[in-house]
C-alpha cells in the first residue's frame, strides 16, 4: 500500500489545456503523506486514538503537552500546574470522543438525533473543564470513562440499527483513503499558529488536515485541522 502511494505522490501528472506537467515531490514530503496514511490507516480499523497517536505522532514530551494544550479546549485552568501524563491522557480521550462521534454527525432526522444522541450522551459534550488543576484528575477519569461509554453506544447503536453501521462503514471507509496527491510541489512551512507547539522558525508540512514535521529520522504528526471533517 505504501509503494502505491509513494508512486502516486513522486510523480503526479497535472493536465492542463494543452501539456501536462510532472510533479516531483522530496522524498521528505513522501514520508509525510506515508505517516498521514498510516494513523487513518490504524484509525479506519477500529477508530481507537490512543494506538493511532503513538503510532505516528511526536514523541517529544514537550511537543505531546504543548499539543494537548492547544487542541485539548480544556477552557481557562491552569494547566501548568497539571502533570504532562494527566494532560495527555485528557486530550487523548477528549480526540476519542470526537471520532466516535463523526460516524453520527449531522442525524437526518430529529427522531435520529435522539437516538443517536440521548440525554447520557449528551452530558459526555456538555461536560465542562474544571475550574482548578486540583480537580484535572477526576476529570480526565471522567473523559476516559466518557470515552468508553460512548464506544459502548455506538457499537450498540450499530448492532441493532443497519443505517448507524453503514455511516460507521462509511466513515472507516473515508478514513482509510489516502490523502488526495497534490498538483503542485509541497513547500515547507513556519510560523505554526498553534500554540507553542513549534518555535516561529521551525518548518513543519501542511498535508491535507494534518501538520507534520520531522523528528530525527522520521516524519511525525504534530495537529489535525478537524473544521474540514466536521462540514
Amino acid at each position: 500500500m505504501f509503494k502505491t502511494l509513494s508512486a502516486a505522490i513522486l510523480c503526479v501528472v497535472v493536465i492542463g489545456p494543452v501539456t501536462a506537467q510532472r510533479v516531483r515531490q522530496p522524498r521528505e514530503v513522501i514520508e509525510a503523506y506515508r505517516v498521514c496514511q498510516r494513523f487513518q490507516t490504524l484509525m479506519a480499523e477500529n477508530l481507537d486514538f490512543d494506538r493511532a497517536f503513538e503510532a505516528t505522532f511526536t514523541k517529544d514530551a514537550s511537543r505531546r503537552r504543548e499539543i494537548a494544550i492547544a487542541e485539548g479546549e480544556f477552557g481557562d485552568v491552569d494547566l501548568g500546574k497539571v502533570d504532562d501524563t494527566t494532560l495527555i491522557t485528557a486530550f487523548k480521550a477528549r480526540m476519542q470522543i470526537l471520532y466516535l462521534m463523526l460516524p453520527l454527525a449531522s442525524p437526518d432526522s430529529n427522531e435520529e438525533e435522539a437516538l443517536f444522541f440521548p440525554t447520557q450522551i449528551k452530558a459526555i459534550f456538555e461536560r465542562k473543564p474544571p475550574p482548578t488543576p486540583e480537580e484535572f484528575p477526576v476529570y480526565t477519569q471522567q473523559l476516559e470513562s466518557d470515552a468508553t461509554n460512548f464506544r459502548t453506544h455506538l457499537n450498540q447503536l450499530a448492532t441493532r440499527y443497519p443505517r448507524v453501521a453503514e455511516r460507521v462503514r462509511k466513515f472507516k471507509l473515508d478514513l482509510s483513503r489516502p490523502p488526495k496527491p497534490p498538483a503542485s510541489r509541497v513547500q515547507p512551512l513556519t510560523s505554526y499558529s498553534k500554540g507553542h507547539v513549534l518555535g516561529p522558525d521551525e518548518k513543519y508540512y501542511q498535508i491535507g488536515d494534518y501538520a507534520v514535521i520531522r523528528e530525527g529520522k522520521q516524519m511525525r504528526i504534530i495537529g489535525i485541522r478537524f473544521f474540514s471533517k466536521l462540514f
